[in-house]
């Protein structure tokens, strides 16, 4: 009894209160910063900071103007351009033309020396506000912070990427796949999208070209690659393609077509099905005559009319046979038909028949179609020999 009314007498001491008081700041500042950089809190403390920032400008720039200039007001205007919303953003321009009011009048009139508050300086300032304020105003339109805005970016092409991981392949198989999308972006129009179905037996693989290239057609190939991910293995593969023409109608975008090809491989026999839906052929190296075969399969584009029908086409990988399937980005350009396209692919890809097509994927587009400004994907199934 007595110890426990002494453990209560010294948690009600002052020092002991002012700690409790401590930590429940501190909790609560890391609370409000935390949702502040999740773009779920109030802005009030980026505000306070930039408000306290004007000030002690203003008194720097009066006591030594040649080391800080009245134009150093300029910083926490760009700044909270950045980190603001609209209507908070506008009372930091007002304490900051306050600030330029308190310096031009202590100052002095700005025809007495290079060290005061010009009329250039008032239009630096106001230029940085004025753009300021249209990049908040946008943000509070759009409803992403600029805190979550390049990391929602950088999510969505990390999923991208996930979703165009093909799985592992049983011994015997050799799987890869190179994207290039145009111009050094990190968004693309070409995506792949595989599955292991029927017990693992069977490999589907669906490779698209979204009409567009790079950013203006990365956010279609997202929604694609998530639908396209949901029907692939949920139905029969030869109701894929016709599934996903009508996906794309009920989009009703304006530039809402796509190319794509469907590869249906029985990794026990090595039979496979090809489906294209305007897509460019697929190509079949024979490792018994070293030749390349074209493997194109009937069907019309993505998105393009309702009712559309995909005739596949068949064919065997045999050990040491290689399937190659490709988007237009990487045979066809507009001073190259997309035959020549294909000559020039092949002739590339035979310099890999001897050694193996490891880590070839990425090397052919390197040097069939370098520095093409389109989205470029290339993908390599290969049925290895006994020797490999």
């Amino acid at each position: 009894m007595a110890a426990g009314r002494q453990r209560r007498a010294a948690a009600e001491t002052f020092t002991a209160r002012v700690k409790k008081r401590w930590h429940r700041a501190r909790v609560g500042v890391r609370k409000a910063a935390v949702d502040y950089f999740r773009g779920d809190g109030s802005d009030w403390v980026a505000l306070a900071g930039l408000l306290l920032t004007i000030p002690v400008i203003a008194l720097t720039t009066m006591a030594n103007p040649v080391w800080c200039a009245p134009a150093a007001l300029v910083l926490p205007v760009v700044v909270g351009g950045l980190v603001l919303r609209p209507a908070s953003l506008l009372g930091l321009y007002a304490a900051a033309a306050a600030a330029l009011i308190v310096e031009s009048v202590r100052l002095g009139p700005y025809t007495e020396g290079p060290s005061r508050v010009t009329p250039g300086v008032v239009l630096v300032v106001a230029a940085c506000g004025f753009f300021g304020l249209l990049l908040a105003q946008f943000r509070s339109r759009v409803g992403v912070p600029w805190r979550r805005g390049h990391t929602m970016l950088f999510d969505l092409r990390e999923r991208i990427r996930v979703q165009s991981k093909l799985p592992k392949l049983p011994p015997g198989w050799h799987r890869e796949m190179a994207l290039r999308p145009a111009g050094g972006q990190s968004f693309s129009g070409d995506f792949v999208v595989a599955a292991r179905t029927n017990g693992g037996r069977t490999l589907e693989v669906v490779l698209t070209d979204v009409s567009g290239k790079g950013m203006d057609a990365g956010s279609r190939a997202l929604l694609l690659s998530g639908a396209f991910g949901g029907l692939l293995g949920s139905l029969p593969p030869h109701s894929f393609l016709p599934a996903a023409n009508g996906y794309l109608l009920r989009q009703d975008w304006e530039e809402g077509f796509a190319t794509s090809i469907h590869l249906v491989l029985d990794l026990d026999s090595g039979d496979y099905e090809l489906y294209s839906a305007g897509h460019p052929p697929g190509l079949q190296l024979s490792a018994g005559t070293g030749r390349w075969e074209e493997k194109s399969a009937e069907g019309p584009l993505l998105g393009v009319y309702d009712g559309a029908q995909f005739d596949p086409v068949k064919g065997t990988l045999r050990p040491g046979d290689v399937l190659m399937l490709f988007t237009d980005g990487l045979v066809e350009t507009a001073e190259r038909d997309i035959a020549e396209g294909i000559d020039r692919l092949t002739g590339e890809a035979d310099r890999y028949v001897a050694g193996g097509f490891h880590g070839a994927a990425w090397h052919l587009i390197e040097a069939v179609a370098k520095d093409v400004n389109d989205d470029r994907a290339l993908l390599l199934i290969c049925r290895e020999g006994t020797t490999a």
